[in-house]
């Protein structure tokens, strides 16, 4: 069986086809601004992949509520025009093959749990850093969705008064701040890392932030779940210091709250980038078989 996969993302949208010899075809292109520029999108990609393999139907990973048994995506997220109508069965009609949709953090954790970082545990938490925070629960080897489906929710967690761990925590979120402090546009995430690195004082005090509010929020979800592991996905989850220090500074805050004895193992996302798109094929075969 061939499918064509896709990931949408705030940013950008991946793609790729998932055959018997593994994901191959694997591209992106920008996230469109109306969903009317997104369906002509996506169907580009798909018939140039279906002039190559014979596809059998169309795997989706996306951000927000999704609601499998009603064909739609409820609450937030960065790309808002795919929200609130029956979305699967408009992509049926488009790509008249079957159709399914994950949530975005979920397809992660199914990929690593069926052959990645949480193949070999029983409970585990999965942290998607992107345009917002996504996230999984995963106990006894199950997937948690919830009761509204928000179940893994962590983006909403409040870190103060007003702001959440996505406005805190996301590398968006944050270049967003520093290009308004720096007088600059178009700033991405992985640039403030790069001037960071490079010494850049200001930069330094982003991302100093960013790993405080990640580190925090770690801290609530191990406290509250207590899981074996968790794990980081995302683009920034290829950065070895920053799992590093992620342990380190939500191991201090475990110190400074009594909670010490609570075993902490954060790991990157086996698959990295390829998580999600491989996540929503095995979503796939689950919900059509």
């Amino acid at each position: 069986m061939n499918l064509c996969v896709f990931d949408i993302g705030g940013s950008s949208v991946k793609y790729g086809c998932l055959t018997g010899d593994g994901l191959v075809e694997v591209g992106s292109f920008k996230t469109p601004q109306t969903w009317e520029k997104m369906r002509n999108d996506l169907y580009s990609v798909f018939s140039e992949m279906n002039e190559k393999y014979v596809l059998s139907g169309v795997a989706f990973s996306a951000p927000g509520a999704v609601d499998s048994k009603n064909d739609i995506i409820r609450g937030d997220s960065a790309v808002p025009y795919i929200h609130g109508f029956p979305i699967r069965k408009e992509l049926q009609e488009l790509f008249l093959l079957p159709v399914s949709i994950e949530n975005d953090a979920n397809c992660a954790a199914l990929a690593e749990l069926d052959r990645g970082a949480a193949k070999d545990v029983e409970n585990a938490i999965f942290m998607i850093i992107g345009s917002g925070i996504g996230g999984a629960v995963i106990v006894n080897r199950a997937l948690q969705r919830g009761r509204n489906l928000f179940g893994g929710e962590f983006g909403y967690m409040l870190l103060d008064e007003k702001h959440s761990l996505s406005n805190l925590g996301s590398p968006v979120e944050m270049a967003k701040r520093y290009a308004l402090e720096m007088g600059e546009t178009d700033i991405e995430g992985s640039e403030v890392f790069r001037r960071a690195d490079e010494g850049e004082p200001l930069a330094e005090a982003h991302v100093e932030r960013l790993i405080d509010a990640l580190s925090r929020g770690i801290f609530n979800l191990n406290c509250a779940l207590n899981p074996d592991k968790i794990i980081i996905g995302g683009g920034l989850s290829k950065r070895t210091d920053l799992i590093i220090r992620l342990q380190e500074k939500t191991e201090m805050y475990l110190k400074s709250k009594g909670a010490e004895e609570i075993d902490l193992d954060i790991v990157p996302c086996v698959f990295r980038g390829d998580a999600n798109l491989i996540g929503a094929a095995v979503h796939f075969m689950e919900f059509t078989s």
